[in-house]
């Protein structure tokens, strides 16, 4: 009989568990609590129903290369980087290909997920489910929640003074949908995300003046590089995976800092990095522009409130603000679990590859896509289904509870200690998280042997874009047509930006343009292969990290 697995929310993360499921021949059964599929991704024009949407203007930031599922690229004539009803037209296409809809169960609200008595053996679940005001109780033998990142609300205000006493509106971001009704105010934007950009440049167009708030600043992103050709395509790759791990890090702090600048200083624009703080990075075209043009003025953190201002740290006064907008993230929330598993869970230290909890006696509740990444999400969320089903299944083993327990314990003391640095929520690099998992269920590509048998696919893997299909060329989900999605990969890039016909103009992306752009990192990647393998590496890489360090800026790679 086949396992029964109860799948929490039908968006991204959803409908990959749900075709993962029925790939491993469990019995998935998915509660989705709103009237469609999507989640995040379904715009609506008001936030009344109390569920995180996009908003109207979304584009996404990630090209369709390299967020997409890994056995199911988009059309070719999809742009590039798309607003978010076209992607959400994409995720209804995989849902029907793979005939998802089926196993969902709308309008589905999960109450509570609980141990059953006797879960040290059986590792089942109780699930009380709400549909339309009627209760539901089932037994599952394993739960996969896909709920996402983006339930709950972080709205900081007790980390500002004064903010009870300010007589404008204050909204969180999950509340903004349009600019219309901001004509004409000064509004503030706090915090400095993808979300803040995005926000701040959209009412800079409507609103009499847009006040950006950071604490930090960040690094600004272009959606495309050099070239023209999409940011992700060109920087995610094996390639630079090898560069990196063998260059010491302060060097290729110093070679970010430079790239980085070489499009507009930051500092002259306001967002440099402060001292002390956590790179962060954003993708935005227009938000530096924006600033060019003074309808976005960048501002320290709000030190106070007054009744219609705002001071800010570095003593300056904005007056008349309309507006107080904060872009501040969100906290993980699990209403449906019993303490001490609710808590547990929020914690990235206790979750085993960010996935599953270590303190269960059985490997049966899957958490997919509470992670931040280098890359992109959607990506990630597939694989990490596919790993978590194979679990269930008994095909993937991992360690005992007591031991994943014991190891957390030891880091937990010796980050107190400041014997070690605590990492849980820092964005984990894309390639090497996406290996890991890929290494578990046997479908990391070979590289050295595809350079035996297969030359030219070879070629792509290492020296071209880290697409998803490269994870089903081979073991478990091997997909066919991987090995032709990759070799068109550049095909379906410039497809649709091939609609107007000038004679003799340029070729697509061909090998020759792979050898003019990556000449130079194919013999420097081939170098460090060689060196990396002597024993004099950790030497002179140590030294040449000790000498170098006191004169280089803080990581940014």
């Amino acid at each position: 009989m086949a396992k029964r697995v109860a799948v929490v929310g039908a968006g991204v993360s959803g409908l990959s568990s749900i075709k993962c499921c029925l790939d491993e021949d469990l019995e998935p059964t998915c509660f989705e609590r709103s009237d469609d599929i999507g989640g995040l991704w379904k715009f609506t024009e008001t936030s009344k129903d109390g569920m995180t949407r996009v908003y109207r203007s979304l584009v996404t930031n990630i090209c369709k290369e390299m967020s997409c599922y890994s056995d199911f690229p988009f059309q070719e004539d999809y742009p590039n980087f798309m607003k978010h009803e076209k992607f959400w037209g994409y995720l209804q296409e995989f849902a029907e290909h793979f005939d998802l809809l089926k196993y969902i169960r709308f309008r589905t609200t999960v109450c509570s997920i609980t141990k059953r008595p006797d879960f040290s053996e059986t590792g089942q679940w109780d699930v009380v489910t709400e549909t339309e005001g009627k209760q539901d109780r089932a037994v599952f033998d394993a739960v996969m929640v896909c709920s996402g990142r983006f339930l709950n609300p972080h709205l900081p205000l007790q980390s500002f003074p004064g903010i009870h006493k300010f007589k404008g509106q204050i909204l969180h971001s999950q509340e903004y949908r349009i600019p219309e009704g901001f004509e004409g105010k000064r509004v503030l934007v706090i915090g400095l995300g993808n979300t803040g950009g995005d926000i701040a440049v959209e009412l800079s167009r409507t609103a009499a003046q847009v006040f950006l708030s950071t604490r930090t600043g960040t690094w600004v992103n272009s959606r495309f590089l050099e070239g023209g050709y999409p940011f992700n395509m060109m920087v995610v790759r094996r390639c630079r995976n090898v560069i990196a791990q063998v260059l010491p890090s302060c060097v290729l702090k110093w070679i970010q800092e430079r790239r980085m600048n070489k499009r507009f200083n930051h500092e002259n624009y306001g967002l440099s990095i402060t001292k002390g703080k956590k790179p962060k990075f954003i993708m935005n075209d227009e938000l530096p522009t924006c600033i060019l043009c003074g309808t976005v003025t960048m501002k320290t953190s709000v030190k106070e409130f007054t009744e219609t201002s705002a001071l800010f740290e570095d003593g300056t006064v904005e007056g008349n603000i309309d507006t107080v907008i904060f872009t501040t993230g969100y906290t993980f929330s699990f209403p449906f679990f019993e303490e001490p598993l609710r808590s547990l869970c929020t914690k990235k230290l206790f979750l085993y590859k960010q996935i599953l909890p270590s303190n269960l006696e059985r490997a049966t509740l899957a958490l997919i896509g509470f992670i931040g990444l280098k890359g992109s999400i959607l990506s990630a969320t597939e694989l990490q289904a596919r790993w978590a089903t194979r679990v269930f299944k008994g095909l993937c083993k991992i360690p005992p509870s007591q031991k994943l327990m014991a190891e957390i314990t030891k880091k937990e003391q010796l980050t107190e200690r400041g014997m070690m640095k605590d990492t849980s929520e820092d964005k984990l690099d894309f390639i090497s998280y996406l290996d890991d998992l890929a290494a578990c269920i046997g479908a990391k590509p070979n590289v050295p042997f595809l350079f035996l048998k297969d030359p030219r696919l070879a070629w792509e893997v290492f020296f071209g874009p880290c697409t998803p299909y490269q994870y089903r060329l081979t073991g478990p989900g091997k997909w066919d047509g991987a090995r032709n999605a990759i070799l068109t990969q550049w095909d379906r890039t410039m497809k649709p930006l091939k609609t107007r016909f000038v004679p003799d103009s340029s070729k697509p992306v061909s090998m020759s343009h792979y050898l003019k752009a990556w000449g130079a990192s194919v013999l420097l990647a081939s170098l460090l292969l060689i060196f990396r393998s002597s024993p004099l590496f950790k030497l002179v890489r140590d030294k040449l990290q000790d000498r170098i360090s006191p004169y280089l800026p803080v990581s940014i790679w």
